[in-house]
């Protein structure tokens, strides 16, 4: 399968970077793994992604899925001439996660020139489905600032 991204020179610690003092490392997530089609992320079930329950918040498996979608999209354009920004997430929660890590992989459905659609699988330890989402991602020229 050849790979869907814009370069291939792009280790998990580079992508783990970006993400330095964003929502995604205030809640723990980390990327995990960069497939040929696919982007992987996993994000800690504790203190700052339960609801009072004590139960995953279910906005926090929409910021998990949104991450790693948008990310994603990141990977697949050209940077230099490009960005992408999330433009709707819709979120189906299935299972309730109480403890552990849940892991998202988030492969594309759609990857044209405006627009990329995700969908996103979140699974808990087990690798029982706890959450469906897709996320619709805009691309957009690149503005000078």
């Amino acid at each position: 399968m050849k790979p869907i991204w814009h370069s291939l020179d792009i280790s998990l610690d580079q992508l783990n970077e970006w993400g330095d003092n964003t929502m995604g490392t205030y809640l723990g997530m980390e990327f995990t793994e960069i497939g040929p089609d696919y982007l992987r992320m996993m994000m800690p079930v504790d203190h700052r992604t339960v609801q009072p329950y004590r139960l995953l918040h279910g906005g926090a498996s929409a910021a998990l899925a949104e991450t790693v979608g948008s990310m994603a999209s990141g990977l697949v354009i050209d940077s230099q001439k490009q960005i992408c920004v999330g433009l709707e997430i819709n979120a189906n929660h299935i299972r309730g996660v109480r403890e552990g890590y849940v892991h998202a992989i988030a492969r594309p459905l759609h990857l044209g020139s405006t627009t990329h659609v995700w969908d996103i699988r979140i699974t808990d330890d087990q690798h029982k489905l706890v959450c469906i989402s897709r996320l619709t991602v805009a691309i957009l020229p690149k503005r000078d600032q």
